[in-house]
């Protein structure tokens, strides 16, 4: 499912955490574990690849990243708020042991989900020394699950680039 494209957007990656000597985490919901599969599909990745969750019910969110029930209730699992208490969830959960942390969250399709149309996805990026978030809104439309998936994975990958910067 992984194309070659971004098998080289993540060895670039995990060289530049490397070279960085930087821990990351993934908390994962449509892509279902996709960008970590990705990511410790890469030689050396166990240097800094440190934890990996994916909170796929509401309940997963609630007990593994802390995400309020209100939170949920409030706009859907679906949302920018959700997407950014998922990624400081990772970084709490992770006692220090992780630096960058990226969350997603979206409706692969096909069709809607809680009011959402399909090929919406929240992207968030954490950073523990820093407490900055960064979030993204995508719309990729309704393209089918494994087109939003794989998209998904590639900006959660440029996401984690970006916040690691210097390249």
């Amino acid at each position: 499912m992984i194309d070659q494209a971004t098998m080289e957007q993540a060895r670039d990656l995990i060289a530049r955490l490397r070279a960085a000597k930087v821990k990351v985490g993934t908390a994962e919901s449509l892509t279902g574990g996709l960008i970590a599969a990705t990511l410790t599909s890469v030689p050396g990745a166990s240097e800094v690849v440190e934890q990996c969750v994916v909170t796929y019910s509401w309940e997963a969110k609630q007990s593994l990243l802390g995400v309020p029930r209100a939170l949920l209730e409030a706009d859907g699992a679906v949302s920018e708020a959700v997407a950014r208490r998922m990624a400081l969830g990772l970084l709490e959960g992770a006692a220090g042991r992780v630096e960058l942390s990226v969350a997603v969250t979206g409706v692969a399709g096909p069709g809607p989900s809680e009011g959402k149309p399909a090929g919406r996805v929240h992207l968030a990026v954490a950073r523990r020394s820093t407490g900055e978030v960064v979030h993204s809104q995508r719309d990729y439309g309704e393209v089918g699950r494994a087109a939003v998936r794989l998209a998904t994975v590639r900006d959660a990958l440029a996401m984690l680039g970006a916040a690691l910067g210097g390249g």
